[in-house]
């Protein structure tokens, strides 16, 4: 009895403790639900009234102990934050409230789940620090939280879950770097992290995780080098590093991970070559490279008959080289080799890939043909090799491709025509041809690409109609047939294309009206034919409401423009210029909100600019040029904030120009040329700062250029001629130095000087002033125009001489004023003209240069003086000298020998001869005789013979009659008389028998280099060669030459060389 009353006592303290335990997870999940905001109404069956084990999402242990241990609400709509009483469930193992739309933090709390095994909070919007107090959770199996908007750093504690399976961090705002100590994490199979904001290296430490089987880092910041240890991690079946700013080369130890299926490496800035081969990672079926700055060769290791690879993406690196040993990449299904710097031919058994679906070989230098045997791939669905140097055609057996979807050959150098059969390519959605060299006609087989979306066939060279069996590719949505030589009208079953929303045909020889049909192509967003031949009105290309761009520029088109355009409310530009058209600018065009580009010149339209465009506030581009409009131009202009460009040229616009302009902030082209406008010229166009093109010639605005114009700091294009603008150029011009193309300030009334700050344009290359009043010379600054290509100054009232940096323009640049100096004709300052007075400076200057080199003359002329004198003492000195000398070598000279300076000799004591300037080839010239006796000598042809010679007794021998002038002189040693004779051409006659002798105490000089003779002896020096001797010599009929000189002093007679004189 006593027993079973202890029994009954223990089950109803039992049952009163499970009771209490069951009553408080019921209080608290019924908080849970009162926190959340339930829109499907998940927890509707969440009432005291039923056992909660039996709600929505509870799962409880079925043993005798109620026990809460999955909580699952996971995509149930669930908006609100994640409540805190959730850490009151002690006993929960699970907690999944992924995919809601929960907000807020993540409540420390949970920390108080002693128990939990998983905890999903993915794809919510939970925000703030991961709390560190998770690390209290060292039970933890799968931690999955990304997909949120957490921030800050990935708490280290992390790493006390040593049983932790799974960790999910992706996809939130998760900074900071990566704990080295999740190398702790031993059994942890999945570690994803990416797109996050993480830095840093990657901790080599995770290669000491032997359990992992995914690794995905992808869309971090992290730096430095892939670590090798990677090589460690066998299991390892993923691997995304993408994304990131990791340098230096791919590991090598890379290939050790036997399990790798999945390797990206791709946008990164690795550099080095390709070391992954599948020869050893047999299992790898995607490999991805793309966006580095690997360089070199595929190498023949890459793959093998053995090899997985399915997948190849080495796009956007410097790989170059051929692409030959891709043949052994036998089970590739995608292969992505653009952007490189591959070349050669494309492999012509391109076919071994039998399995390729897609080949992606664009902007690369290949070249050669297309490989017919593409054509054997089945399986192919795109084929995308366009910017190479492929040449040749295309192959026809390209119609074999059944499943193609996609072929974009343009920017190639492909040639010949389309192929027929590429109609057969039944699955062809996008065909792309544009840029080549194509010829020949459209396929009238194209009606049969049922699934065509787009064609493009621009700047080819074809020719011919348009087909009407493009009518029937009823899918197509884009038709670019620009640029070619088409021709004939347009096909009228055009207007079967239902889902068209491009058709641009410009540039081509297309002509006759546009059907009406055309209007019922609603799809239409553009449309541009321009630069054709078509004719007829322009209503049949208005009918599609969605227009946003109708281009029809450069046609025939005539008539009115329709007030029906401006139902075209999506209409962004309107482009009718250079056609027929007439009548008024309609007002509807007011209706046109969004238009932003206008362009309706060369046409015949007439009347006034509309008041209803004003309503066009996001006008960028308003172009009316070349047409018949009058009236003022509209004030309302300025209130176009966005206008960027104004020409209202070659009008009959008049009226003055309104300061309002000045308003328009981004304008940067305004042309008014050619009209007949008045007035002045706004101060207020000083405003428009971003101004490039000013252009108000041809017109008739008078009063002064503003000096505002200058804070028109990025104009580079300025022409103001042809109007009647006065005053003076203004200073301020100069500032403008962006000035490029053009200042033209030609025919117009300014006067003054040409400024000198027009020095500072040095990017200016027309520089135009003609036809003014403009007065002075040319600023010297002007010189600084190093890119002048062309200048005008001519008809003004310009004076002086032109700088010599502007000789190489025509003269015709100057004319009509008074330069000198070329072009022109040199500058002559003449007594009478007017002159230009010096400066002190300069007056200072000349002076001082005069004085110095007259110093540097009297400095030279006393040197010559005293060389002189030196000379004449010397000689003294010889004559003194009282020793003979004789020395006869017979072998030295011949009857060949000449002797210059010849003359008369006395055989007296002291006689002197001089001859110089002559030369006497065949004998001696000169002759007389001895002792004093007297002897004419003429000079025939001569009418001023020389003087005579005298002897030492003094009777003279004369050369008569005397002579006109001064001649060479021959004097007696006592001096009594000295005298000359002939000293030019023709050369005196004299008798053969006549001698002259040579006898002591002679002396004779011949052009300042004599003869000595020292009291018996004869010292001959011609040229500065000596001669002793002491015989006397008889010179005629001898011919003497070449007398030698002492390389020694002259005036030592111990080293003069002797030469022997004899007949």
């Amino acid at each position: 009895m006593g027993s079973n009353v202890l029994m009954f006592s223990l089950l109803s303290t039992i049952l009163a403790i499970l009771c209490c335990d069951g009553s408080k997870n019921s209080i608290l999940l019924l908080r849970t639900k009162s926190e959340l905001i339930d829109p499907r109404g998940v927890l509707t069956n969440w009432s005291s009234d039923s056992d909660f084990c039996s709600w929505n999402g509870i799962r409880c242990s079925v043993n005798q102990q109620v026990h809460i241990l999955s909580l699952n609400l996971s995509g149930s709509g669930l908006r609100g934050s994640i409540p805190s009483e959730i850490g009151g469930l002690f006993s929960l193992e699970t907690l999944d409230l992924s995919s809601n739309s929960l907000t807020g933090h993540i409540p420390r709390e949970i920390a108080n789940l002693p128990n939990l095994r998983e905890l999903h909070l993915y794809s919510n919007s939970l925000s703030g620090v991961i709390p560190v107090e998770i690390g209290l959770l060292v039970h933890l199996r799968v931690l999955r939280i990304g997909d949120n908007k957490l921030s800050g750093e990935v708490p280290s504690s992390i790493s006390n879950f040593s049983q932790l399976e799974v960790l999910g961090l992706a996809s939130c705002q998760l900074s900071g770097v990566l704990p080295w100590n999740f190398g702790a994490l031993k059994n942890l199979v999945i570690l994803t992290v990416a797109d996050n904001r993480l830095e840093g290296e990657i901790p080599s430490e995770l290669g000491n995780i032997q359990s992992l089987k995914t690794l995905n880092l992808a869309n971090n910041q992290f730096n430095g080098s892939i670590p090798s240890e990677f090589g460690n991690l066998s299991s390892l079946r993923y691997v995304n590093l993408h994304g990131n700013r990791l340098t230096g080369t791919i590991p090598s130890e890379l290939n050790q991970i036997s399990q790798l299926l999945v390797l990206d490496l791709s946008r990164n800035s690795l550099s080095g070559k390709n070391a992954i081969s599948t020869l050893q990672l047999k299992k790898l079926e995607y490999l991805v490279l793309s966006n580095n700055f690997l360089e070199g060769e595929i190498y023949k290791d890459l793959c093998n008959e053995e090899s997985s690879l399915k997948n190849l993406f080495l796009s956007e690196n410097n790989f170059s080289g051929s692409i030959d040993a891709i043949i052994d990449c036998v089970s590739l299904q995608s292969l992505d080799l653009s952007n490189n710097r591959f070349s050669g031919a494309i492999p012509s058994k391109i076919d071994n890939l039998s399995n390729l679906v897609n080949i992606i070989l664009n902007n690369n230098n290949f070249g050669s043909s297309l490989p017919s045997r593409i054509g054997n791939l089945t399986n192919l669905e795109t084929l995308s090799i366009f910017h190479n140097g492929l040449a040749g055609n295309i192959p026809a057996e390209l119609g074999k491709l059944q499943r193609l979807t996609l072929l974009y050959l343009y920017e190639n150098q492909m040639s010949g025509t389309i192929p027929d059969g590429l109609t057969n390519c039944s699955s062809l959605e996008n065909l792309d041809l544009y840029g080549n060299h194509l010829s020949g006609h459209l396929p009238d087989s194209f009606g049969k690409l049922q699934n065509l979306v787009l064609l493009h066939l621009r700047q080819n060279d074809l020719s011919g109609s348009i087909p009407t069996s493009l009518g029937y590719c009823k899918k197509l949505q884009i038709l670019a047939l620009g640029d070619n030589k088409l021709s004939g009208p347009l096909p009228t079953t055009l207007s079967l294309l239902s889902e068209l929303n491009m058709l641009s045909l410009y540039n081509n020889s297309l002509q006759e009206s546009i059907p009406n049909t055309i209007s019922l192509l609603k799809n239409l967003t553009i449309i541009n034919i321009s630069h054709n031949k078509f004719t007829g009105n322009i209503i049949p290309v208005l009918g599609s409401g969605s227009l946003t761009l109708l281009d029809l520029t450069n046609n025939s088109f005539s008539g009115a423009i329709p007030p029906g355009i401006g139902e075209l409310r999506n209409l962004t530009r309107l482009r009718l210029g250079h056609n027929l058209l007439a009548g008024e600018i309609p007002g509807e065009l007011g209706e046109l909100k969004g238009l932003n580009f206008l362009e309706l010149s060369s046409n015949k339209l007439s009347g006034e600019v509309p008041v209803e465009l004003s309503n066009c506030e996001k006008l960028t581009h308003v172009i009316l040029r070349q047409n018949m409009l009058s009236g003022t131009i509209p004030s309302w202009l300025g209130n176009l904030s966005s206008l960027g460009e104004l020409d209202l040229s070659s009008n009959y616009f008049h009226g003055s120009l309104p300061k309002e302009l000045g308003q328009c902030s981004c304008l940067m082209r305004l042309s008014l040329r050619d009209n007949n406008l008045s007035g002045s010229i706004p101060a207020e166009l000083g405003k428009l700062t971003s101004l490039n093109v000013l252009s108000l010639q041809k017109n008739n605005f008078s009063g002064t250029i503003p000096s505002s114009i200058c804070h028109c700091s990025k104009i580079f294009e300025l022409s103001l001629a042809e109007n009647s603008i006065t005053g003076s150029i203004p200073q301020e011009l100069g500032q403008l130095t962006e000035l490029q193309v053009i200042l033209d300030l030609s025919k117009n009334s300014l006067s003054g000087r040409i400024p000198s700050s027009l020095g500072k344009l040095v990017k200016l290359e027309r520089l135009k002033l003609s036809s003014n009043q403009l007065h002075g010379e040319i600023p010297l600054s002007l010189g600084k125009l190093t890119s002048l290509i062309q200048l005008n100054l001519s008809n003004n009232l310009l004076q002086g001489s032109i700088p010599s940096g502007f000789s190489n323009f025509p003269a015709s640049s100057f004319l009509g004023n008074k330069f000198c100096g070329a072009p022109l004709d040199p500058c002559i300052r003449e007594g009478g003209g007017d002159r230009k007075s010096l400066s002190n400076a300069a007056v200072a200057a000349i002076i001082a240069s005069i004085a110095f080199i007259s110093a540097v003359v009297c400095i030279a002329l006393l040197n010559i003086m005293m060389r002189l004198w030196c000379n004449w003492r010397s000689v003294s000195v010889s004559n003194s000298d009282k020793e003979n000398y004789v020395e006869k070598e017979s072998d030295r000279w011949d009857s060949g020998d000449k002797l210059s300076g010849f003359g008369m000799l006395s055989n007296s004591s002291a006689c002197i001869l001089e001859s110089c300037g002559w030369r006497e080839e065949l004998g001696c010239p000169w002759l007389g005789q001895t002792r004093g006796e007297a002897s004419t000598l003429s000079c025939p042809g001569r009418k001023e013979p020389g003087r005579g010679i005298i002897s030492k007794e003094g009777m003279g021998m004369s050369l008569m009659p005397p002579p006109a002038s001064e001649g060479l002189g021959v004097g007696s040693r006592d001096g009594s008389q000295t005298g000359s004779f002939c000293d030019n051409n023709p050369r005196p006659v004299v008798p053969k028998a006549s001698r002259v002798i040579i006898d002591s105490g002679l002396r004779v000089r011949f052009c300042g280099r004599g003869i000595y003779s020292h009291h018996g002896g004869t010292h001959i020096d011609s040229l500065g060669s000596n001669v002793i001797g002491g015989s006397i010599i008889d010179l005629l009929p001898l011919k003497l030459v070449g007398l030698q000189r002492d390389l020694g002093d002259p005036e030592k007679n111990n080293k003069f060389k002797t030469i022997p004189i004899r007949p």
